[in-house]
């Protein structure tokens, strides 16, 4: 399916790996520049090597997204070197403080809204001008199911998550008329590095292998994932990439569930 995004400019946070990584290279695929961003120099550049694009295609530029000064510095990079962003993919996040709601401090809640919440909010704050020039625009965000179906031992990531669907659809509200699109897109154990150290602290914790941890984690976590497996990052990024497009053309304020039937509601 043609995507009709040949020669758009997308901007991919957390991009070294997982889903962000994955869908630079169906963006990449589809004809779109790409702007790879994430917090690690060494590892950008190494997951920007890994996608074998033309230079003058795909650009890697370390940023923080907690940060409004190294946001300002990164849009000035993106400025000089490729012009203004058409597509903003917010992929950057981290699972942050874990245990019951007892256990957590305010330094837990802190750390992990900054970054989950707050850092999507400063990033589009930096880059919703470019947005708004064209004509066309995208944003997708990443959420997740823990935004609408919250587990008691990570609330902070959860309730983080439940902001983000709550941002997307007031954006979507805001800016639909001058071409600017909004969606959500919500993942549910995909098989990323954030999963992987989940899963290796639950089989220490158990005694067991990762192999181990995850088969317990669906049975007894994620009971109505039906088809029992983690999901592979390319399988939420071919959601992402297609809400980047042209053909998603009356798709906005929504949110895509890619979850294996994970959320028990409708």
């Amino acid at each position: 399916m043609d995507l009709g995004i040949d020669g758009r400019l997308a901007l991919v946070t957390g991009g070294d790996s997982g889903i962000g990584w994955h869908t630079a290279r169906l963006l990449l695929a589809e004809g779109a520049r790409v702007v790879l961003t994430d917090l690690h120099a060494d590892r950008l550049a190494d997951a920007a090597d890994r996608l074998e694009a033309d230079p003058d295609r795909l650009f890697a530029f370390p940023a923080d997204v907690t940060d409004v000064a190294s946001l300002a510095a990164l849009h000035a990079r993106v400025a000089e070197s490729a012009g203004e962003i058409d597509i903003l993919v917010q992929s950057a996040g981290v699972t942050g403080a874990q245990g019951m709601f007892h256990e957590i401090d305010d330094d837990g809640w802190v750390d992990t809204i900054t970054t989950d919440l707050l850092g999507p909010v400063r990033l589009l704050r930096e880059f919703l001008p470019d947005l708004r020039t064209g004509g066309w625009g995208r944003i997708v965000l990443l959420a997740s199911e823990d935004g609408v179906q919250p587990y008691d031992d990570e609330l902070p990531y959860c309730a983080a998550k439940a902001g983000i669907l709550a941002l997307s659809k007031g954006l979507s509200r805001s800016y639909a008329k001058e071409g600017l699109l909004v969606n959500a897109v919500s993942p549910a154990f995909i098989h990323t590095p954030m999963t992987d150290a989940m899963m290796d602290k639950r089989a220490e914790e158990r005694g067991t292998d990762r192999d181990e941890a995850i088969a317990s984690f669906l049975e007894e976590e994620r009971p109505y994932m039906e088809l029992g497996r983690r999901g592979d990052p390319e399988e939420v990024a071919a959601v992402v990439a297609f809400l980047c497009s042209d053909r998603a053309s009356f798709v906005n304020g929504s949110n895509y569930r890619v979850d294996a039937g994970s959320v028990a509601t409708i």
